[in-house]
């Protein structure tokens, strides 16, 4: 039985194979949310850990098994990988919306404030609009990688998390993390430079 037979069993209200689904990769779930909430600073609480771990099983089942179907296998993707980008976001956004509002004005060790890397709302139209072109053939290079890269990426270059909690998530030695985003970093200055931009990568 393949990955979308399996996922279509538990839709169906399937006990057997929903007890199969909690066995199989409750652990793996699990272990993605202390990993990142670990890379993100977080005290290791396994309160905490636990109720994020159920948040996420009810956000599965919720609405009819809504969060479940939307499972495809697309490239091929494994019901595991598949999971586990879903944990890493849904724990990232737990994180974003229980994260407490800091003030604009408060200032670091360093004595930078928020309200120093806001931009200003006065910036030109014509600014605008050219990062906006900018980000449009961006967008282009990045959506031709892989699933698992554009994740790589998605994570280490915009989300900040380290090589070695990547190296966690994603089950590789810190070997294979290196050679992803040399590679990567080869690939994207690659396309990024074909259509006119050079970013410091």
């Amino acid at each position: 039985m393949n990955d979308l037979e399996f996922v279509r069993r538990c839709i169906d209200g399937d006990k057997q194979a929903r007890d199969e689904f909690l066995s199989l990769y409750s652990r793996l779930i699990y272990n993605y949310i202390y990993h990142v909430l670990k890379s993100k600073g977080c005290k290791s609480d396994p309160g905490q850990v636990d109720d994020i771990f159920q948040e996420l099983f009810r956000s599965l089942i919720d609405d009819d098994c809504k969060k479940l179907k939307s499972f495809k296998a697309r490239n091929n993707a494994s019901l595991a990988s598949w999971l586990r980008q879903v944990t890493i976001n849904f724990v990232l956004d737990h994180l974003r919306t229980t994260r407490h509002m800091e003030s604009l004005e408060a200032e670091d060790e360093q004595g930078f404030a928020l309200k120093d890397v806001i931009p200003a709302e006065n910036v030109p139209a014509a600014d605008i609009a050219h990062n906006k072109e900018i980000y449009a053939r961006l967008k282009e290079c990045i959506d031709k990688l892989s699933l698992d890269d554009k994740y790589f990426v998605e994570l280490h270059f915009n989300r900040k998390l380290r090589l070695d909690d990547l190296m966690k998530l994603f089950g590789v030695s810190r070997g294979a993390m290196d050679m992803r985003r040399q590679r990567l970093l080869r690939s994207l200055r690659e396309c990024f430079s074909s259509k006119g931009i050079e970013l410091d990568l």
